[in-house]
């Protein structure tokens, strides 16, 4: 199962559009600062998620 979520910073208002297939795991990382993409910019709060059985090409 595949998510797409986005978050936006609550830091820059900005925001970020991601998949992964462990959200609860990809969410802590952004907010903690261990994601490259995003380090700068959190913490971050959800605005939307969607899952998906599988990942679209």
């Amino acid at each position: 199962m595949f998510i797409v979520y986005v978050l936006q910073s609550l830091k820059d208002k900005k925001t970020y559009v991601g998949y992964t297939d462990n959200f609860e795991r990809r969410f802590e990382q952004h907010n903690s600062g261990r994601s490259k993409s995003t380090k700068y910019r959190a913490p971050f709060k959800l605005l939307f998620k969607e899952e998906y059985f599988e990942k679209l090409k």
